[in-house]
């Protein structure tokens, strides 16, 4: 596998190893020796196990985000997509971090094969580009109800730049989720790291 970070270098682009032949393609969707090894020659860490997989389908058009969970229960994702293609975002909300509040967008889909790794600390969201688009996702903590949180898709000091190829849809939740400075509710965060989120809405995209 192949690691590329992006413009927050915690997050990382992951192009699998391919093999092909006449019959069709062969990969390895995940080893955690190697993705390891991988991180650590970028100087980052290992996370921990992975304990829960989910999967998705969504049509053309849907937006599911910008989700998080709060401690103690955050979690880091390693996310693919194995049918059709979305535009995947991560926003840095980790108190301290020099790119507080700025965001990443990279293009995922069954073409491109690519995966997205994306560290505990960070509001996750993509938007379904085809039909039929199937998401699958890795996570290093369970899914718990009282630590969910959101941040709305549109808010202006994040400053996403989503494709905007017809209307989004979204659930009642998402379409409700609070600002970004109206969310800066996750222990620890101080008012300096609020001040600097309203200035903080440079992004990057990755295609």
């Amino acid at each position: 596998m192949k690691l590329a970070q992006t413009s927050i270098p915690d997050v990382v682009i992951i192009e699998p190893t391919i093999f092909e032949d006449e019959r069709g393609w062969f990969m390895e969707s995940f080893n955690e020796d190697s993705f390891h090894a991988e991180l650590r020659k970028l100087g980052l860490p290992p996370p921990r196990p992975f304990v829960q997989d989910n999967h998705s389908c969504s049509g053309k058009g849907v937006l599911r985000g910008l989700h998080y969970q709060l401690p103690p229960h955050a979690q880091a994702k390693l996310v693919r997509v194995v049918r059709g293609s979305v535009y995947d975002v991560a926003v840095d909300i980790r108190e301290g971090s020099p790119t507080f509040g700025k965001w990443v967008g990279v293009i995922l889909s069954a073409a491109n094969r690519k995966m997205l790794w994306i560290p505990e600390g960070f509001a996750h969201g993509f938007l379904a580009l085809e039909d039929d688009t199937h998401f699958l996702y890795k996570t290093t903590d369970y899914y718990a109800k009282e630590c969910e949180a959101a941040i709305r898709w549109d808010d202006k000091q994040i400053a996403v730049q989503w494709p905007t190829d017809g209307q989004f849809i979204l659930n009642s939740k998402d379409q409700a989720a609070p600002g970004f400075l109206e969310s800066l509710h996750f222990p620890g965060t101080s008012e300096h790291h609020v001040r600097r989120a309203e200035g903080a809405h440079v992004g990057s995209v990755t295609k």
